[in-house]
């Protein structure tokens, strides 16, 4: 039984029944813990062991730092931030500050680079609005952020004073130990705990994406309310016809072995972009490892069908595309009649966009498959906080059940030290 929420069709390589048994396999490792990286495998359960006592505490800070804030700053990167950027940009209105009687503080993101003209021009902002900082990170030592919260602590201080300073700061960070740990027990920031056994991609349904989605007047019970559902579809049907992570997890993992590297995740609605993101983190640190595993690329059509729908169409032939497709969206623009139609478009008076976009799926779909470009569609009946929890949880299931098809561990990330170890090498830092 295909999910009445999400639906997949795929036009994928025949599935042996080889195939569909290993799948069934890896997906028993995964639901009963002993696969590898098993002790990173919290994520699977939060939508059931978050209470209604953290959810209450979670949002009932958000509504302090709402108080204090027409600016709220959220500093982390990597799994840090991405999720909830993914889930605010999608859901919010994409020009929120500037419309009239707009009480919710706008969200800005720090520490995801080191780009110093970027700091520098925040930096500025935050001298004429009040602001709060919501920092997150497990050890309080990883460069950007912590680079970017020194910064934004010393400004707060100097604007607020220390114990101004204190109420304006949240931290997120490991329970017991680290950096940031121990400077939130000196200053007394109110903090939140990023649990042991959920690494950084998979934290969305963790105060580390919770309370910044909270802060941007986004109700995150419906989200959690939509990661339950999925949950509960996902972990009831334990055959592969019946279970959607398996199918989209399988044909990835064969386009794969057919030599299709890449796969393009499309959206053709724009507010999906740092969805695309988080996406990329998620399978990107999951699947590459030991020489394997499908680069993620993302592309928002129909903008990018006018940059890479040439290669896309008739470059080589690596790729494959999953599209989130969404039926239904909140808006009802028609296109106008004009009585020169100079344009020549009166032939779509009436329709709305959507309409059009939707047609334009369709026809790119049908023009990628001549061309040898096999198509997923993930379809989404709109884009809303119980949805994006669906498809959260989805991905994620989806993407630990890729990680052990190719035989690797899902939950770890050895390969992201590498650049690190040489920036610190070139820096003089001394490493112990």
């Amino acid at each position: 039984m295909i999910s009445t929420i999400l639906n997949i069709h795929c036009e994928q390589p025949f599935l042996s029944k080889i195939a569909i048994s290993d799948t069934e396999k890896v997906y028993h490792e995964l639901i009963s813990k002993t696969g590898k990286g098993n002790d990173f495998i919290g994520w699977l359960d939060l939508p059931e062991t978050t209470t209604p006592v953290q959810l209450a505490e979670i949002i009932c800070t958000a509504g302090q730092v709402v108080a204090l804030a027409e600016v709220i700053v959220v500093v982390g990167i990597g799994g840090s931030y991405l999720g909830a950027r993914a889930v605010v940009e999608a859901l919010q209105h994409p020009f929120k500050a500037l419309l009239p009687n707009n009480k919710t503080p706008l969200l800005l993101f720090a520490g995801n680079s080191m780009g110093e003209d970027y700091h520098q021009a925040l930096i500025n902002v935050l001298d004429s609005k009040d602001y709060a900082v919501i920092v997150i990170s497990k050890s309080g030592t990883t460069t950007e952020p912590a680079i970017a919260f020194r910064i934004l602590k010393e400004h707060c201080e100097k604007k607020y004073g220390k114990s101004g300073a204190r109420k304006r700061i949240v931290a997120i960070t490991d329970e017991k130990k680290g950096a940031l740990k121990k400077l939130s027990t000196e200053e007394n920031y109110k903090t939140f705990v990023i649990p042991d056994d959920v690494g950084g991609r998979y934290s969305v349904l963790t105060p580390v994406g919770l309370l910044p989605i909270a802060c941007a007047g986004i109700n995150i019970e419906k989200l959690l309310s939509g990661a339950q559902k999925m949950r509960s579809i996902l972990l009831k049907n334990n055959r592969f016809k019946e279970n959607i992570a398996m199918q989209y997890a399988l044909s990835r993992y064969l386009m794969y072995k057919e030599g299709k590297k890449i796969e393009l995740v499309v959206a053709y609605e724009p507010q999906l972009f740092f969805f695309i993101e988080w996406f990329k983190q998620l399978f990107g640190e999951s699947d590459g490892k030991e020489n394997k595993g499908v680069f993620p690329a993302g592309a928002i059509f129909s903008t990018d069908l006018h940059s890479l729908g040439q290669y896309i169409q008739e470059g080589e032939r690596h790729l494959f595309e999953t599209v989130l497709s969404v039926e239904k969206v909140s808006s009802h623009l028609p296109i106008p009649f004009d009585s020169n139609d100079l344009d020549g478009l009166n032939y779509l008076q009436q329709k709305t966009i959507h309409e059009i976009n939707l047609v334009a799926e369709e026809g790119t779909r049908l023009a990628h498959l001549s061309g040898n470009v096999p198509n997923i569609s993930i379809v989404i009946p709109e884009i809303s906080e119980d949805t994006l929890g669906e498809l959260i949880y989805f991905f994620e299931f989806s993407c630990a059940l890729g990680g052990y098809l190719l035989n690797v561990n899902p939950f770890d990330q050895p390969g992201v030290e590498a650049y690190k170890s040489n920036m610190f090498r070139l820096l003089g830092k001394k490493l112990k």
